[in-house]
């Protein structure tokens, strides 16, 4: 007892441990499934597919997930998130057809995501003094789990396609005991009562009644499908890029696409880390001009048959984004507090984002199944983004003129 004492973590520590290890394994398990579908001849678009099955999830999910975290104890919600992770791994292990696999994983994901940052303040408000050190607290620890969550998509996507590659039953065995240590790891988080008095029904009457009420702000509005827009079309791009690549590079292991793939992600996040100096947060109407950026590359993309231009572009395509969608998201989240808190905010922020992306890959895969060329997808994709981005740029203008013309009503 007193051993197992010695080795538990500080709760603050287990979570963001717990949250690297879950988030390698979402990652490093696509990567799996990919080498799977193909070991066994699946057609390319069935890739569509798993990932559809995985959006389906948080889509569906998204009116509930939030109001069970706050039902339950939220440390028990993160066991389950895993658990039900666990869960899908076992079917694939056991021949359960892999996009119902990763359905299941997508289901865990669903119901994972909104305890991990509601239990921050459960966790930090033990040791915090007052209300400041509460929120600098707070600002400190969600910085922290988003970086160990992008650092884990990183190592993930690339660690899952190199031990794919290696061998596809150890990458499937490893990811199953990612989540387990993950679940494990949960344990060492002080366990919370949550409001037993939450009704399902009612709490996703009055979601809907949120979504209608943040979507009624021009800014918010403006904000919700900027980054939405930014989202899907990375979705559709890395569905794409995984079927590109063995096309025009001839480059057919998992280990190396995985590789690939990753070089957007760390795009995203050095356009992320900068977009504060490139667009500051008064001036997030500009935004769009890094939208116009991405439309202009992802055109471009098709044509290229040179592995370093490939990489350079889909790193450029990844900054343009983390610079397109950072402003957006943090206006959203000033102008959503007031109106229905940043929890509530954040839930509409994923339901919005998941739909685009579900939305995108469907439309995809369909594309793919039909026999469109991965080519004319990109295009496709390239040009609904443009139709977006061209939204945002009215948009923009007539904010920035009702701005003006509420500043020359003060004078």
């Amino acid at each position: 007892m007193n051993l197992w004492k010695k080795l538990r973590l500080k709760p603050i520590n287990a979570l963001l441990v717990s949250q690297f290890w879950s988030a390698f394994a979402d990652n490093a398990i696509l990567f799996a499934i990919i080498e799977m579908l193909r070991a066994k001849a699946y057609p390319e678009s069935y890739i569509g597919n798993v990932q559809q099955a995985f959006l389906f999830a948080y889509v569906v999910l998204a009116p509930f997930v939030g109001s069970f975290a706050d039902k339950h104890p939220k440390s028990v919600v993160l066991l389950i998130g895993n658990a039900l992770k666990a869960l899908g791994i076992v079917g694939l292990l056991l021949g359960l057809e892999p996009a119902l696999s990763y359905a299941i994983i997508g289901i865990g994901a669903a119901v994972y995501s909104p305890a991990k940052y509601g239990i921050l303040g459960e966790i930090l408000s033990r040791s915090a003094t007052d209300a400041k050190q509460l929120d600098s607290e707070l600002l400190k620890a969600n910085a922290k789990i988003e970086g160990y969550t992008i650092i884990a998509i990183l190592a993930g996507t690339v660690g899952g396609g190199i031990l794919a590659k290696q061998s596809l039953t150890v990458c499937i065995v490893a990811c199953l005991l990612l989540y387990v240590t993950a679940l494990l790891l949960s344990l060492s988080i002080p366990r919370v009562a949550g409001n037993p008095n939450i009704h399902y029904v009612k709490d996703s009457i009055l979601f809907f009644k949120d979504i209608a009420r943040l979507f009624r702000d021009r800014t918010a509005r403006y904000c919700l499908i900027g980054t939405s827009s930014f989202w899907m079309t990375s979705s559709v791009i890395r569905v794409a890029v995984i079927s590109w690549i063995p096309l025009h590079l001839g480059i057919h292991g998992v280990d190396q696409i995985s590789m690939l793939i990753a070089v957007t992600a760390v795009g995203i996040m050095a356009g992320a880390l900068t977009a504060p100096k490139l667009i500051p947060a008064h001036k997030y109407l500009n935004s769009y001009l890094y939208g116009v950026v991405m439309v202009v590359l992802i055109l471009v993309f098709p044509m290229l048959g040179n592995l370093y231009v490939t990489v350079f572009i889909l790193m450029a395509v990844g900054f343009a984004g983390g610079v397109y969608v950072v402003p957006l998201n943090s206006v959203l989240q000033k102008v959503g507090n007031p109106k229905i808190g940043a929890g509530k905010t954040i839930a509409v922020q994923n339901l919005f984002e998941n739909i685009l992306m579900f939305a995108g890959v469907r439309a995809y895969t369909q594309a793919t199944a039909a026999g469109t060329s991965v080519e004319t997808s990109i295009y496709g994709v390239g040009l609904v983004l443009a139709l977006f981005v061209l939204y945002l740029v009215f948009q923009a203008v007539m904010l920035k003129r009702r701005s003006a013309e509420v500043a020359g009503s003060r004078v």
